[in-house]
C-alpha cells in the first residue's frame, strides 16, 4: 500500500491520499467531475437513509424534477440568476439542431419546481407542500477538490411552500442538520445565519451550519434558506385563503451534499487513513483470524463464523479469511478503510475462550471473552461514536479566540488559525475588507450571540454582539 502523507507535511495532500486508500473517489476523465467508488458511495447511502427518514418524520416526501431548465426560468427571479450565472452550464444544441431556448443544466431546481408549483397550488387546502428531491446538479466550478468541490455532485434538495411564514419551516431543517451532523458524524457544529453577503442568492434569509476541519479552517455543513415570497412573485405563484382572498406563497429551499463525506474525512482521520463514526460507517467490525498453517486456517476459519452467528441484526461485520494476504496487511488495509473495530482471532485466543477488539480511532487493543462478545463490541462503538464528537468539540473549543485588535487577528488567522469571535458593525464594506485583506469570511452569525457592546473590529463602530470569522472551503 502506498503511504498516506502526514497532515504535519501537507494537509491537502493528505487529504487526497486518504481518499485515494480508503478507495472512495476517483479522478474521472471529465475535468473537474469525480467518480464516486463503491467505499464512498456506501457511506453515502448511509447518509441519504439517515436523513431521509428525518425528513420523512417531519412530513416530507420525495419527488424528482428534470436536470434541464429553460432559461427564461432561470432570468425570473433576477438576483437568484446573477448569483448563479458563472457556475451555469448551458445547452444550446440538442438532437444535432439548434434549440430554440437554451437549456440550463440543473445548477439548483427552485425556478423549475415552482413553475409546477403554480399549477399545484391553488388554496390554501393544497398548502403545505414539502417536497424534496436527491439528485445531481452541475456547477462549473474552477477549483475542484474531491467531495469538496467538484463540478457535478450529490445532494438533496428540499423546497416547500409551509402553512404560513417560512420561518418556522427553515429553521426546523436546519435543526436536523444540526442532529445529523453532530449525533452522526460526530461533528460538532455552529448554527446561525448568514450575512446578507453570505446569504443564499434570492433568499431573505440563509441559516447555516459550521464545522471546524483539523486544518482550522470552516466548512459549511448545510444550509437553510427562508425564501419568502420572492420565487411565488417571480413565478406568480399565488392561493386563495380562508377568506378568499390571493395571497403570495412562502418557500423555503435547504440542501446538504457530497461535500459531508469530506467534512468527515477532515474531521476525523488521521494519518493512517480513514476514520469513520460508528453510525455512518458502511463496514462496523472486521473479523481477522489470524494462522500459521493449514490445519490452524481451518479451525480459525470455523471459529471466525461461529463467533459472529447473530450478529447480522445488530452489526454490519465482515470476517477477512481471505488466504493470500498476511495478517499485517490485513490490520492495515481496514485501518485505510477507517472500520471502527477489528477483531483478531489467533490460536491463543481459541484456547481461552477470548478475542481481541482494536479500536481504529485510538489503537487500543482490549481483550474480551467470546461469551458475550456482541455486546462489548456494540458499547464500544457508542463509545468510539461518543469519543469522536467529544474529541472534534476539544479541538474545535481549543482553536476558537476571541480578538478584539485588528492586527492580532491577522497575525492568528494564519497561524494558528481556527475560528475567530469577533466584533463586527455589519457594514458589507467591514465586511468585504476583512474578505480581502485576511482572505477569511464571516461564517455565521450564531443563534447562541450573546448580546455585548464593543467596537468592530475592522471600524471601530458600535457592536452589539460577536460574530464567527474564519478562512473557509
Amino acid at each position: 500500500m502506498a503511504r498516506i502523507t502526514k497532515r504535519s507535511e501537507d494537509y491537502s495532500r493528505w487529504y487526497t491520499d486518504v481518499i485515494m486508500q480508503a478507495q472512495l473517489a476517483d479522478y474521472a476523465p471529465v475535468k473537474g467531475c469525480m467518480v464516486i467508488r463503491p467505499n464512498g458511495y456506501a457511506i453515502w447511502e448511509k447518509i441519504q437513509r439517515v436523513l431521509d427518514g428525518m425528513f420523512k418524520a417531519t412530513g416530507h416526501e420525495n419527488a424528482y424534477f428534470p436536470l434541464f431548465i429553460p432559461e427564461s426560468f432561470m432570468k425570473k427571479e433576477a438576483e437568484h440568476v446573477e448569483g448563479f450565472a458563472p457556475e451555469c452550464a448551458v445547452v444550446t444544441h440538442g438532437g444535432g439542431k439548434k434549440l430554440e431556448e437554451p437549456l440550463y443544466v440543473r445548477p439548483t431546481s427552485e425556478t423549475i419546481i415552482w413553475a409546477m408549483y403554480k399549477d399545484w397550488i391553488q388554496s390554501y387546502r393544497d398548502l403545505p407542500l414539502l417536497i424534496n428531491q436527491w439528485a445531481n446538479v452541475v456547477r462549473w466550478e474552477m477549483r475542484t477538490r474531491l467531495f469538496l468541490r467538484t463540478t457535478e455532485f450529490l445532494w438533496q434538495e428540499g423546497h416547500t411552500a409551509p402553512e404560513a411564514e417560512a420561518e418556522e419551516e427553515a429553521r426546523k431543517i436546519l435543526e436536523i442538520y444540526r442532529t445529523f451532523a453532530e449525533e452522526y458524524m460526530a461533528m460538532p457544529v455552529i448554527p446561525g445565519y448568514k450575512t446578507e453577503k453570505e446569504k443564499f442568492a434570492g433568499a431573505v434569509r440563509t441559516y447555516t451550519i459550521e464545522a471546524m476541519m483539523q486544518d482550522r479552517r470552516a466548512l459549511q455543513a448545510g444550509t437553510s434558506h427562508n425564501l419568502g415570497q420572492n420565487f411565488a412573485k417571480a413565478f406568480d405563484v399565488t392561493y386563495q385563503d380562508e377568506n378568499g382572498e390571493q395571497q403570495y406563497v412562502w418557500a423555503t429551499s435547504w440542501g446538504v451534499s457530497t461535500r459531508l463525506i469530506g467534512a468527515l474525512i477532515m474531521t476525523h482521520s488521521d494519518d493512517q487513513g480513514l476514520v469513520l463514526p460508528p453510525k455512518l460507517a458502511p463496514l462496523q467490525v472486521v473479523v481477522v483470524p489470524i494462522w500459521r498453517g493449514d490445519e490452524e486456517m481451518e479451525r480459525l476459519k470455523q471459529a471466525a463464523r461461529e463467533l459472529t452467528k447473530g450478529w447480522d441484526e445488530a452489526v454490519t461485520f465482515k470476517i477477512d479469511d481471505r488466504e493470500n494476504y498476511r495478517p499485517g496487511w490485513k490490520f492495515n488495509e481496514w485501518e485505510t478503510r477507517g472500520v471502527p473495530i477489528r477483531v483478531e482471532l489467533g490460536p491463543r485466543d481459541l484456547e481461552n475462550n477470548q478475542a481481541v477488539l482494536v479500536r481504529r480511532d485510538t489503537g487500543e487493543k482490549i481483550t474480551v471473552s467470546q461469551e458475550g462478545i456482541l455486546e462489548e463490541i456494540k458499547k464500544l462503538l457508542d463509545d468510539i461514536q461518543r469519543s469522536l464528537f467529544e474529541r472534534a468539540r476539544k479541538y474545535r473549543d481549543d482553536h476558537t479566540f476571541v480578538v478584539d485588535d485588528y492586527e492580532e487577528f491577522k497575525k492568528k488567522i494564519e497561524e494558528p488559525g481556527g475560528f475567530f469571535k469577533i466584533h463586527w458593525c455589519g457594514s458589507r464594506e467591514c465586511e468585504d475588507r476583512l474578505q480581502e485583506e485576511t482572505k477569511a469570511t464571516i461564517r455565521c452569525i450564531p443563534f447562541d450571540q450573546e448580546p455585548e457592546e464593543g467596537k468592530c473590529l475592522l471600524c471601530g463602530k458600535p457592536s452589539h454582539g460577536r460574530v464567527v470569522a474564519a478562512k473557509a472551503y
